[in-house]
């Protein structure tokens, strides 16, 4: 019996996942044990507990290092691939030049995929999840960050130096919020990050007026706002904060229409807070969608939230061995 790690390294959280190598079930991939961390701002820090959960994870499965096929490393760029370097991606401070394949080959003595998130998502929907069979599909993360893994014609698409889909670098305005170092960016209004600064903006123009909005009365409460509070607050009807997401809505119709005009894929697949909040969002994203996009080529796309779900870093990371 062969096995696979997936290591997933988040903005927020990381995870070590073990798997059987060649399995394929009906739910797509067998997972065997998985376990989660928070993210250190060290990078020394951050791989001492990989190794710590590693060393733990695999005997506790009776599995050795030569039992495994590979180990898939999935993270947000930029990356450097080739090399096997996580260069500076925006959401993990001081992850600078790590050569994180080198180090994690060293040490367990196996094959090392290193791959953007996007696209190690972008991989996992389309063989195991809601992009079966299709042959031209964009993934968006939409979560911590935005990034776009792409396939066209049945291969993913990487560009000349692995950083194709680095769509959350776009300017969709001269001023908004700041994602991926960039005022007014797609990752800007379109994150967890972006949602939450969205908010806060909604929140002080009516606190300075004098108003308290329910999700935040106060000034003091400004700087608690979250993606995750202000999506609570639009379900029990919060007017405000269904207004911040809102304009995210509005502004990922905007930034698909680009995508969807240039790419011309069949599917487009979004993951994380579409997958949770995919009510606060859609409308405003189809209005803009219809005032945007080329008709012939929004008719041929469909877009749906991932279907791993929650679990897609998971398999997202174990498909680069698969």
């Amino acid at each position: 019996m062969a096995f696979c790690l997936g290591l997933d390294i988040g903005g927020t959280k990381c995870a070590v996942v073990l798997g059987e190598s060649g399995v394929r079930k009906e739910d797509g991939v067998a997972i065997i044990q998985k376990q989660v961390f928070t993210t250190s701002q060290s990078p020394d820090e951050t791989l001492k507990q990989f190794f710590a959960v590693i060393d733990d994870i695999l005997p506790q499965n009776c599995v050795e290092c030569d039992q495994l096929s590979g180990i898939g490393i999935s993270c947000g760029g930029p990356l450097d691939t080739k090399a096997g370097l996580i260069l500076s991606p925006p959401n993990l401070c001081r992850w600078e030049n790590i050569p994180i394949v080198q180090i994690i080959r060293e040490r367990y003595h196996t094959s090392v995929i290193l791959e953007n998130d996007a696209n190690a998502c972008a991989l996992a929907e389309w063989k195991f999840g809601a992009a079966q069979g299709y042959s031209n599909v964009i993934f968006l993360t939409f979560g911590t960050g935005l990034g776009a893994g792409i396939i066209m014609n049945n291969r993913l698409c990487v560009g000349a130096s692995g950083m194709a889909g680095e769509v959350g670098h776009f300017r969709l305005s001269g001023f908004g919020p700041v994602g991926y170092g960039k005022s007014g960016s797609f990752e800007g209004f379109c994150s967890g990050g972006g949602i939450a600064q969205l908010a806060r903006q909604v929140a002080l123009e009516h606190i300075q007026r004098g108003e308290k909005p329910a999700f935040c009365p106060t000034l003091e409460a400004l700087s608690a706002i979250t993606a995750k509070s202000v999506a609570e607050a639009a379900d029990r009807g919060d007017p405000l904060a269904k207004k911040a997401y809102e304009i995210s809505g509005d502004y990922l119709g905007r930034g698909l229409s680009v995508i969807i005009d240039i790419l011309n894929p069949e599917l487009i697949v979004l993951g994380s807070i579409f997958c949770r909040s995919q009510n606060l969002l859609r409308p405003a994203m189809e209005r803009t969608l219809l005032q945007e996009c080329l008709p012939m080529s929004r008719e041929a796309c469909r877009i749906i939230p991932s279907g791993l779900g929650e679990n897609i870093g998971d398999y997202a990371a174990i498909s680069l061995v698969w």
